[in-house]
């Protein structure tokens, strides 16, 4: 079958089994390698992406759900503001180690921040749950992500002072 949609703002149409895996297609015919491959059954969070601006694992979604959605992955994030603030607040706080994990505890930190700009560090490790890194600890994504959430809404409000 034929699927049109959009990836991290550019249009694509490409022909593919049905079946296939929205994860096969970005990392097998779309060269989109950050995305990873992990349990294959949407427990260990490896693989999440934005489609429609809902974080999603790749691995579960077929190709046939994919006709005029909208999919953002880590390497079109990257090209973002937004990416910064999580970007800089993750070294600060040295979420680094696992090269695997972190593309997907980024997206996780952005649809968290999407969804509150000042969470509570419990909401965070609830969001978390679903994801699984044996280098990174939760309370250090989470204290990361709450980082983050300074780092962004000073840059918004323009202000200048301390963030942590």
């Amino acid at each position: 079958m034929t699927v049109e949609f959009m990836l991290d703002e550019e249009p694509v149409s490409i022909d593919v089994h049905p079946m296939e895996t929205l994860l096969e297609i970005l990392r097998t015919h779309l060269g989109r390698t950050a995305t990873r491959q992990g349990c294959g059954r949407g427990e260990c969070g490896s693989c999440q992406v934005f489609m429609d601006d809902m974080l999603v694992n790749a691995c579960l979604v077929p190709a046939f759900r994919l006709e005029g959605k909208i999919i953002q992955t880590i390497e079109g994030f990257s090209r973002t503001k937004d990416y910064l603030d999580i970007e800089k607040a993750f070294l600060a706080k040295n979420i680094t180690q696992c090269g695997f994990c972190v593309p997907s505890l980024v997206l996780s930190a952005q649809a968290i921040l999407q969804a509150k700009s000042a969470p509570m560090k419990h909401e965070v490790e609830d969001f978390l749950a679903g994801n699984f890194c044996l280098y990174s600890g939760l309370h250090q994504v989470a204290d990361a992500i709450i980082y983050a959430a300074q780092l962004r809404r000073k840059r918004r409000d323009g202000k200048k002072g301390r963030t942590d």
